[in-house]
């Protein structure tokens, strides 16, 4: 039996979908926005379509951008020869806010799991694979989450990258095993990229 209206009904199951917003969230979130002004509505709804038609992937990293390249490629005071590869953008922020790396990143979007039938040709390691040739990259530092998807994506990383002569190191202590990036405090991943370790 439906307790509200059929249009916040509607609108709950489409907030549920978001990751991370069950039904009690949701109902707290249509509750906020029926007491927010209706320009301050109208100001979200601008913000999320915006989002949504002017952010796309970088198309050197693949990190989010609203500009053909993004800003950390396009800044030229990080060390141009090492490359942390990681799974998602939000991977890149975490990382980021530990102050922690200055080199560059590469953004698979995504991790092996051959129960979900993702395999090598559906991440961007073909374009990891020419940027390590064509940008003289000295070192790869692999930091994929430490989970099962994250930790074979880690050894097969490893593996296909070996003959390209870079120094491969993966991150190392800090991280619980089974843990995700994003989901890391900056302390625990500054320890995790300065304990890095060879693969």
């Amino acid at each position: 039996m439906a307790y509200y209206p059929d249009s916040i009904e509607k609108l709950i199951e489409k907030l549920i979908k978001l990751p991370g917003i069950g039904r009690r969230s949701a109902e707290r979130i249509v509750t906020y926005l029926l007491n927010a002004n209706k320009e301050e509505v109208k100001q979200l709804s601008e913000a999320m379509n915006i989002v949504k038609e002017t952010v796309h992937f970088c198309q050197i990293c693949h990190n989010l951008s609203d500009q053909q390249v993004c800003s950390i490629c396009k800044d030229e005071r990080r060390a141009r020869d090492i490359l942390c590869i990681v799974e998602k953008p939000s991977d890149v922020a975490s990382l980021e806010k530990t102050g922690a790396f200055r080199g560059l990143y590469h953004v698979l979007l995504g991790s092996l799991s051959p129960l979900e039938g993702k395999g090598p040709q559906d991440l961007r390691i073909d374009t990891l694979i020419k940027r390590i040739q064509s940008e003289n990259i000295k070192e790869v530092i692999i930091a994929t989450d430490s989970d099962t998807e994250g930790e074979a994506t880690a050894l097969y990383l490893a593996k296909v990258l070996k003959p390209t002569g870079v120094t491969i190191s993966r991150i190392g202590l800090g991280l619980p095993v089974g843990s995700n990036l994003e989901y890391a405090d900056p302390a625990t991943l500054s320890v995790a990229l300065e304990s890095r370790r060879p693969v």
